[in-house]
């Protein structure tokens, strides 16, 4: 049978237990201290900008009223690095991505003392440490799994606006072959497809007119804010077209076959990364097969002997 706890032991948990609770009573009720760039981000016209157009709409979800208690609860460093532009670029509000984050470490929290229950019940006892790490270190994985969400999904994202980013620069460059001014063809390439990223892009044309800035200003700083260099070059060449007359129908044709053979570049390398996983199966196959061929033999000559 499993030792019980002692009195000391227990007399040191509850003392442990207390301890934490007065800690975070007084964490909870001291005055924060509010982070100056944070603040001044919240207050700057990017801020508002790029806020989601659905923001009454999604407050009404769940992960956004937790989000926004946060936001207000917890102190800026407590999120440790919020990935901004893949957040923009996934459409995806920070409330919404701080509730996520609150709600995966709360299921961190449960699920091990829940499953400790359970081992309980059946007869299996573990030690007290066993259980405590696992709820830090599960609950520590479940509130930085958001992060990793968020960026492997605006790499997949950015990679498909790469590819329509191509094709955009394609019919850009032959609406000005046509003669169509450079904020005409912007807008009329932008109008031909149906994608996201077309109508990301159709979208923010449109706020340049309505705003009064320059087409290619607006898609520099959509770049900067997605982190997309590719759509800032093409911001570069229009803008050499808008400003100075420049004919920039090959240097657009010039620069999107050049994505596309950079695309075409990775694909290989991704294909030729395959290939060579399969290279450590099938050898393995082989040296089976072999086995099976020799062992018979291996056993004549070993029972003869």
């Amino acid at each position: 049978m499993p030792a019980m706890p002692t009195g000391m032991q227990l007399a040191l948990m509850a003392g442990a237990l207390l301890g934490v609770g007065v800690a975070l009573l007084l964490w909870r009720l001291s005055p924060a201290e509010p982070d100056l760039k944070d603040a001044l981000e919240r207050l700057s016209p990017e801020h508002t900008k790029r806020r989601p157009a659905q923001a009454e709409a999604a407050a009404a979800d769940s992960r956004e009223r937790l989000g926004l208690w946060a936001m207000k609860t917890f102190p800026a460093g407590a999120w440790v690095r919020t990935p901004v532009k893949e957040l923009a670029l996934l459409r995806i509000s920070l409330a919404r991505f701080y509730g996520e984050k609150v709600l995966f470490a709360l299921v961190g929290l449960i699920t091990p003392p829940l499953m400790t229950g359970f081992f309980t019940l059946i007869g299996l006892r573990l030690p007290f440490v066993i259980p405590v790490l696992a709820t830090v270190v599960f609950a520590g994985f479940m509130f930085l799994l958001p992060d990793y969400n968020a960026r492997d999904d605006a790499k997949k994202a950015r990679a498909e606006f790469n590819r329509a980013l191509g094709a955009y620069i394609d019919l850009v460059a032959l609406e000005r072959n046509s003669g169509s001014g450079s904020r005409q063809a912007m807008e009329q390439a932008a109008a031909v497809g149906d994608s996201w990223v077309f109508r990301r892009l159709s979208e923010e044309l449109a706020r340049s007119r309505w705003s009064g800035v320059a087409p290619w200003e607006a898609l520099r700083e959509l770049s900067r804010e997605l982190g997309l260099p590719d759509l800032e070059d093409l911001a570069d060449i229009m803008r050499l077209s808008g400003e100075e007359g420049a004919q920039v129908y090959t240097n657009l044709r010039a620069r999107s076959a050049g994505m596309r053979s950079a695309m075409l570049a990775t694909e290989k390398a991704k294909a030729d990364e395959i290939v060579e996983r399969l290279y450590i199966p099938m050898s393995m196959l082989g040296v089976i097969f072999l086995a099976i061929l020799v062992a018979p033999a291996l056993l004549r000559v070993i029972g003869g002997g």
